[in-house]
């Protein structure tokens, strides 16, 4: 397919009954300098319900179940996988099942470095495995040495910066991670002080412009996406608003004359085209491209979350009793301020949304917007206020888990489809 409109068109990704226990795993992106995804930090929640981002034993045996069942691609899309573990779990033969040259294996600086967990450490680099050595405050350590990645805790460090540990780590080959990192000034502050990756709230939490006027153009996009979301659907009126578009009227007849959609005459009409995809597939199709439009010029990373979301909150919608439509969309405009760099209030009138769910997308406590909270505390591994939610919203959490991980793999393959269909011919 050009793009996945439903469950139908992706193969089934998660089967109903899993091997083992579920282990709940969330994931953070890391970027380098340039914005562009490096790798991705898993964060784990065991089988009994605890809440830890350590990959020890209680979580090490379903993480198996899954890395040899599904592969740890589901969760990263090839890039590689920063994966916390314990002493014990490392220097055990359990580890060895996950894919050495995607695996970044991370310690804390005050783990013991015994002689026992060196030597694992050195023949796990062997295989192929990568080291890396979290929340480094300059201590001198003999696992530093064996590092591939040095994790710091920016937030620990104030004006005062972290040149020190730039200078102490020297001609270290280890690259530098900022982790925590909450503002744009955070983050210009990290790359003026060495660091080469990032990691933290500063990709979702851009500096809003308050007052700022919203483009025409993005307007005019507004205006389809009102047209597209209304009850009963004006044919004639969508085609022309369409057809006002290049870019959206180019990616769609290139869609319909495909080979996919196997036609014996090229298509030509705008209308015809909508008619021959169906308003349902081109209304997930024109809101991923709309989205992506707004989306120029900022972090792919921002669009990948945005896709996620709303297929989360789609797929989660039957069990919350919510509209799916209407979840799917909420969990798409999820980031559209971030993309706009507008706040939230300033866009909601324009979008065709109900009043309950415009509050959603403004942080309003409504039912509607459950599913959406879940997802965003599932983001950063509160396990917690996760359990919170699910208990007064009576949810599921196995159910949510699957969804989620369901809602991985179709992003990937829906942001895939959508860059497919723009590239020239």
């Amino acid at each position: 397919m050009i793009f996945p409109a439903g469950p139908e068109d992706l193969p089934e990704t998660v089967p109903l009954e899993w091997a083992g226990e579920t282990c709940s795993v969330a994931r953070q992106p890391i970027l380098n300098q340039s914005g562009r995804l490096h790798a991705y930090e898993l964060l784990f929640r065991d089988s009994s319900g605890l809440a830890t981002n350590v990959c020890g034993e209680a979580v090490l045996g379903p993480l198996v179940d899954e890395t040899v069942v599904f592969g740890l691609d589901r969760f990263t899309n090839g890039f590689p996988a920063f994966v916390a573990c314990s002493p014990v779990a490392l220097t055990g033969q359990f580890l060895r099942i996950l894919p050495p040259e995607r695996t970044i294996l991370t310690l804390p600086e005050s783990t013991e470095p015994t002689e026992e967990l060196l030597e694992a450490c050195r023949n796990l680099k062997t295989r192929g495995f990568r080291i890396a050595v979290d929340d480094f405050t300059g201590k001198i350590h003999p696992l530093v040495e064996l590092a591939d990645y040095v994790r710091v805790d920016f937030s620990r460090h104030d004006t005062a910066g972290c040149g020190p540990l730039a200078q102490w780590l020297g001609e270290s080959p280890a690259a530098m991670v900022a982790k925590r990192v909450q503002t744009d000034e955070d983050y210009r502050r990290a790359v003026f002080e060495g660091f080469t990756l990032f990691q933290g709230d500063f990709l979702f939490r851009p500096a809003l412009v308050k007052n700022r006027k919203v483009p025409a153009n993005r307007l005019f996009h507004f205006e389809i996406l009102r047209n597209l979301y209304r009850d009963t659907v004006d044919l004639k009126r969508l085609s022309s608003l369409v057809s006002r578009d290049a870019s959206l009227t180019y990616r769609l007849l290139r869609l319909v004359n495909s080979p996919i959609c196997a036609l014996r005459q090229e298509v030509r009409s705008v209308e015809a085209a909508i008619i021959i995809v169906g308003v349902d597939t081109f209304r997930r199709f024109a809101t991923l491209a709309i989205l992506g439009e707004c989306n120029a010029g900022q972090q792919p990373e921002i669009l990948r979350m945005a896709l996620l979301r709303a297929r989360f909150c789609e797929l989660a919608s039957h069990m919350a009793k919510l509209d799916p439509s209407e979840q799917y969309l909420l969990g798409m405009l999820s980031l559209l301020s971030v993309m706009l760099r507008v706040p939230m209030s300033e866009l909601t009138p324009a979008l065709p949304l109900r009043e309950d769910v415009r509050g959603a997308l403004e942080g309003a406590h409504v039912r509607e917007r459950c599913l959406l909270d879940w997802l965003e505390h599932h983001e950063h591994g509160e396990w917690r206020a996760c359990d919170e939610i699910v208990r007064d919203n009576h949810l599921v959490c196995d159910r949510l888990t699957r969804s989620y991980a369901d809602a991985v793999v179709w992003s990937h393959a829906a942001l895939r489809s959508t860059e497919a269909a723009a590239e020239p011919v």
